[in-house]
């Protein structure tokens, strides 16, 4: 389908219908529930740290276990701020839906297709534009 979607009068439209916005807004609230439940299961994870019992094991395989450790914690870390980020995106999206500026590309000021907004429901730019910054 192409940026320029048109409304029953064969229009152009600018904007996605208040009930289209609304299947977009339960769409990011679903998605900000299971990034949060994600998000949480990290932290968890971090804040319970060596639960596998090696503190009985040769002091050889010791320093091993605390790079290995260390590497585990920065990468757990990784995923905790990009899940963070993610979540921002998403209620931010949500402002732009209450504000009915969603699904505008914020580069061409053409309607995203619903298809990309479903994938990447807090997308401000088209495949058009996001294309044009490489």
């Amino acid at each position: 389908m192409d940026n320029n979607e048109t409304n029953v009068n064969g229009a152009v439209k600018n904007r996605y219908s208040d009930a289209e916005l609304l299947e977009f807004k339960e769409l990011i609230i679903e998605k900000i529930a299971k990034a949060k439940s994600e998000l949480n299961g990290l932290v968890a994870s971090l804040s319970n740290p060596n639960q596998n019992g090696t503190d009985d094991t040769a002091g050889t395989f010791k320093a091993l276990e605390d790079g290995s450790a260390t590497l585990e914690k920065e990468s757990t870390n990784q995923l905790a701020a990009r899940q963070k980020k993610f979540i921002e995106n998403l209620e931010a999206a949500l402002v732009r839906i209450e504000n009915k500026t969603y699904g505008i590309c914020r580069e061409t000021g053409k309607l995203i297709p619903k298809e990309r907004l479903r994938a990447v429901p807090h997308t401000t730019l088209s495949m058009e534009a996001k294309l044009k910054q490489y």
